[in-house]
């Protein structure tokens, strides 16, 4: 098999890191795995295992007719049979299949707001759905939207699988050690970031010693406006943190204690994945698939979204009873082994193309 991930960008975003890992996954089961970016580079570019397959167009808009050629040109040179478009990406590979109708696409619905699929407008999505071979999707939801609302109806729920390199980074968490609490989360609404500052204000009047590390991008827009005005305004400039993206996520965990999720909406979280990788115990709110990984009181607790003083609840029996840290990481670990392992789920990725 030869095939390509398409993604508009390499930030740190959960579809970006899922199109790199695809990409590497792929370099030693397949004759040809590559990579494009279509708009914009970013810290993920390191993450590519083999950059003699990585092509960058710099497209500049919707029908930038220099990137078009340029990837239809990357097609034909490479022999490609499938195209795996990753979220927004699917039109230029529609664009590019209508001049090369041999090639099969894959289209991999990452959409994040999945719990408010009603809001969501897709009439470009379906007419281009003709030229899609298959669906992949990250949630049960997203699998039964898709099935009603698109044309192409293979459609099939991928689990997403992370891949965390233990390489030495430069990313230096503040507070004290012993005492983090980590969100790998971008800055957008639906990861909810209101409510963990709620959650850091009631919990530094129980605990002070202990902080709060938010690591994602920043847009810097009305939305990171807002929750820097929020941590001001509870004066937890020395206990909540924002980082912007990092490379080195294996070293930022190693730094935490805690990992948290307190998102209003979720697919499938990678973040989830690497807390459990890195052996955190964890809390998150119980929104998308989350509830498939975190099994109360087993490998974590789950906390309804925006029930603020369960969370410091939770939170704060976990900080006080370290025995239970422990138990509820190794849970997690292995579970995550079990189902969420890269092996698995590209035998059955390759299975369904």
């Amino acid at each position: 098999m030869r095939i390509v991930q398409l993604i508009d960008s390499l930030d740190t975003g959960g579809a970006e890191r899922m199109a790199v890992t695809y990409a590497n996954a792929l370099s030693n089961k397949i004759a040809f795995s590559g990579i494009v970016a279509t708009r914009k580079e970013g810290l993920l570019l390191d993450k590519i295992k083999n950059k003699a397959n990585y092509l960058f167009l710099n497209k500049k808009g919707v029908f930038d007719i220099a990137a078009i050629f340029s990837f239809r040109k990357y097609c034909v040179q490479h022999n490609i049979g499938f195209i795996h478009a990753h979220s927004s990406s699917f039109f230029l590979a529609v664009l590019v299949k209508l001049t090369l109708p041999r090639i099969k696409i894959i289209w991999h619905d990452h959409y994040g707001n999945s719990e408010f699929l009603q809001e969501r407008k897709f009439f470009v999505l379906k007419i281009c759905s003709l030229f899609f071979d298959s669906i992949v999707v990250v949630n049960q939801l997203l699998l039964e939207w898709n099935l009603k609302k698109m044309f192409c109806k293979k459609v099939s729920y991928l689990r997403n699988f992370p891949e965390i390199e233990t390489v030495n980074g430069t990313t230096k968490l503040n507070g004290e050690a012993g005492k983090r609490i980590v969100c790998l989360a971008n800055v957008r609404p639906q990861k909810n970031l209101e409510m963990l500052v709620e959650v850091a204000n009631q919990l530094s009047k129980l605990h002070p010693e202990w902080t709060f590390h938010i690591v994602g991008k920043k847009f810097h827009d009305s939305y990171l406006e807002k929750i820097t005005l929020l941590i001001a305004s509870y004066q937890l400039e020395n206990r909540v943190f924002l980082y912007g993206s990092k490379n080195d996520v294996s070293n930022v965990l190693k730094q935490s204690s805690i990992g948290i999720l307190t998102s209003s909406s979720e697919g499938l979280p990678v973040s989830l994945l690497e807390y459990g990788l890195s052996k955190l115990p964890v809390i998150a709110t119980n929104v998308g698939e989350i509830r498939e990984v975190i099994i109360p009181y087993k490998t974590g607790f789950l906390i309804e979204s925006n029930d603020t003083l369960s969370f410091v609840n939770k939170l704060t029996y976990l900080i006080e009873n370290p025995q239970i840290c422990a138990n509820f990481a190794n849970e997690l670990y292995v579970h995550i082994q079990k189902n969420y392992s890269k092996d698995a789920i590209i035998n059955h990725y390759l299975k369904l193309l």
